[in-house]
């Protein structure tokens, strides 16, 4: 990766922070955390239509690919690429290891913040 690469990165993953800021505070509070909830399906929803469009370019387009899907996908929600990882497994007949990563991701990352929870009032 060299360092205009890391400059795209950093201008998308800017405006998508900015934009997940802009959702959390437009979105009211409720029982769920419906912001998040609503930037995860649109950041998944967002890197699908990206690497369909990238994919479809006659070359790939690696500033695109770095700043609107590390980028800003990236700042905006890691949820997008972990939907995006999963459904490639499944694209390749890999259903078992979209199984598999879908259950470590969510079991053992809720696990991994209650520890770091546990952590800190210990």
């Amino acid at each position: 990766m060299n360092f205009g690469a890391l400059c795209y990165i950093a201008a998308g993953g800017a405006l998508g922070s900015v934009a997940r800021a802009l959702v959390a505070w437009a979105v009211p509070a409720g029982r769920l955390p419906w912001a998040t909830i609503l930037v995860n399906i649109a950041g998944s929803l967002l890197i699908g239509w990206l690497m369909a469009r990238v994919s479809m370019a006659p070359a790939d387009d690696a500033r695109l690919h770095s700043f609107a899907v590390v980028g800003l996908c990236g700042g905006f929600t890691t949820f997008s690429s972990f939907s995006w990882q999963t459904m490639e497994q499944m694209q390749k007949g890999n259903f078992g290891a979209a199984a598999v990563n879908i259950v470590l991701s969510v079991v053992l990352c809720v696990l991994a913040t209650w520890a770091g929870w546990r952590l800190a009032k210990w």
